[in-house]
C-alpha cells in the first residue's frame, strides 16, 4: 500500500502580467508523491491564493487547510481518489479555493496512478481508445474588425478547421462593431469553417443586450455563443437558449462542482457544457461529461494554459466519438509553453487525441520553467507553512 508523501506547488509567472482576459500569465503546478512516484497537475486559479489554501491553518470542522484530508491518504486504485475527493469536499468545504487547489491534486493523483499502472488516464476512467477531436484554435478576437480579419486568415492558413474568438472589444462597445468582427471572423476563417465565439459573461445577466447580438451571430453561422452571463444566471441563458435558434448556448468553465454544472445542463438550455479540469478536477469532469451525454448535451474541454491542462482536459471525454470538438489555445504564453517538454501536436488530417502514453503522457521540463518560478514563503507568526520546493531534476 501507497500513501500521499508530499504535495508541491510551483508557482509560476510572466515577468509582467497585463490586466488582460488571458489566464496563461501565470501557473500553478502540482506535484504529488507517493511510493516513490510521482504525478503533475495544474490548477486554474490564483496561484498564491492555492497555495495558502494547502497550508492555511485550520479555522473549524469544515475549514481544514486542504493537506489534512489529502496527505497520507492512500493511493493504490481509482476509488482511492474518489475517496479523496469527497474528504476534501466534506472537510474543507469552507475554504473557497478547495475545488481550484483539489482540481490540480486530482490531475497530479490520476497522472500518478497511470504511470504506475502504465496506462493512459483515459483507460483508467474506463474508455477504450481514445478518439479524435477536432481542435478549435482558442484565441481572443483582434482589437478592430481588421485584426479579428487577419486573426482568422491565420489560423485557416494553419490548417485549422475551427476557431473561437472571445472576449478583447467584443460586447463592450455598440451592437454595430460586435456585428463588424463577427463578419470578419467568418470571412478569415473561411466559408467551411467552424466558428466559435465567446463573450467573456461581459454582460452579466443582461437578456437585451445578448439577445441583440443573435442577428450577427446566426448571419456568420457562429456555432455556439459563449458565456453571454455568468453562470449562475440560468434563467437568462434559458431565454437566450429558445431564442437562438441555429446559434446554440454553451458554457459551464465557470462551474467548479459537479452541482454547478448539473444545474446548467437541466436548467440554462445550453447545447455544449464546457469544463476546465483545472477549476474542477479529472474525477468531476468525467461525471459531467457521463451526465451531460444522458442529457443529450455535447461535451467540450476548457483550457488556456499549458499542454499539462490540455490533456488533463482531454481525459474525461477522450473516448467518445460524439463529443468531437476540442479547445486547444494558441496564444497562450512563454510562461505556459515552458512547463511541457512534449505537446498534443495535430496530425496529418487535423485531428488530436489524449495521449496514449502512460498518465497524462506529457512530461515536465523543470529547466525550462525554472526562469519563471517564483520563491514563496508563508509564515505565521515565526513559522514557516510553506516555502518553494527545490526544482524537481525530472
Amino acid at each position: 500500500m501507497s500513501k500521499i508523501e508530499s504535495v508541491d506547488f510551483f508557482y509560476l509567472r510572466m515577468p509582467e502580467v497585463q490586466d488582460i482576459s488571458d489566464n496563461s500569465q501565470d501557473v500553478i503546478l502540482a506535484r504529488v508523491s507517493a511510493g516513490g512516484e510521482v504525478g503533475w497537475g495544474e490548477c486554474d486559479a490564483s496561484p498564491l491564493t492555492t497555495i495558502a489554501s494547502f497550508v492555511a491553518p485550520m479555522s473549524h470542522l469544515s475549514c481544514h487547510p486542504i493537506a489534512t484530508p489529502v496527505l497520507g491518504r492512500k493511493l493504490d486504485e481509482p476509488a482511492d481518489i474518489s475517496a479523496i475527493n469527497r474528504e476534501v469536499r466534506a472537510r474543507s468545504m469552507d475554504v473557497l479555493q478547495h475545488s481550484h487547489t483539489l482540481a490540480g491534486i486530482d490531475s497530479a493523483l490520476w497522472d500518478l496512478l497511470g504511470r504506475r499502472r502504465g496506462e493512459p488516464v483515459w483507460s483508467l476512467l474506463g474508455y477504450d481508445q481514445a478518439t479524435a477531436k477536432t481542435p478549435y484554435a482558442s484565441q481572443l478576437f483582434g482589437d478592430t474588425p481588421a485584426e479579428t480579419l487577419e486573426k482568422g486568415r491565420a489560423r485557416r492558413d494553419q490548417g485549422f478547421r475551427a476557431a473561437k474568438f472571445g472576449w478583447g472589444p467584443f460586447g463592450h462597445g455598440s451592437v454595430e462593431v460586435d456585428a463588424d468582427h463577427l463578419a470578419a471572423a467568418r470571412e478569415g476563417l473561411g466559408e467551411d469553417g467552424i466558428l466559435l465565439v465567446d463573450a467573456g459573461t461581459v454582460w452579466v445577466d443582461d437578456y437585451e443586450a445578448a439577445a441583440a447580438r443573435l442577428p450577427a451571430l446566426q448571419e456568420a453561422r457562429a456555432t455556439w455563443f459563449e458565456e453571454p452571463f455568468v453562470s449562475a444566471a440560468l434563467e437568462e441563458y434559458s431565454r437566450l437558449s429558445a431564442a437562438g435558434g441555429t446559434v446554440k448556448t454553451a458554457g459551464g468553465e465557470g462551474a467548479h462542482n459537479t452541482y454547478m454544472a448539473k444545474h446548467m445542463i437541466d436548467y440554462a438550455g445550453i447545447g455544449f457544457i464546457q469544463i476546465d479540469a483545472g477549476r474542477m478536477g479529472i474525477s468531476d469532469a468525467k461525471w459531467v461529461a457521463d451526465y451531460a451525454q444522458a442529457r443529450g448535451v455535447t461535451f467540450v474541454n476548457h483550457t488556456f494554459n499549458s499542454h499539462l491542462a490540455l490533456s488533463a482536459s482531454m481525459q474525461p471525454f477522450a473516448g467518445r466519438a460524439d463529443d468531437e470538438l476540442c479547445e486547444y489555445p494558441v496564444e497562450n504564453k512563454s510562461v505556459a509553453r515552458a512547463v511541457t517538454k512534449n505537446r498534443i501536436e495535430r496530425a496529418a488530417d487535423g485531428s488530436v487525441r489524449a495521449p496514449e502514453a502512460p498518465g497524462l503522457g506529457i512530461d515536465i521540463d523543470p529547466a525550462a520553467f525554472e526562469r519563471y518560478l517564483l520563491d514563496v514563503e508563508i509564515r505565521i507568526d515565526g513559522v514557516t507553512l510553506y516555502g518553494t520546493p527545490e526544482i524537481p531534476t525530472c
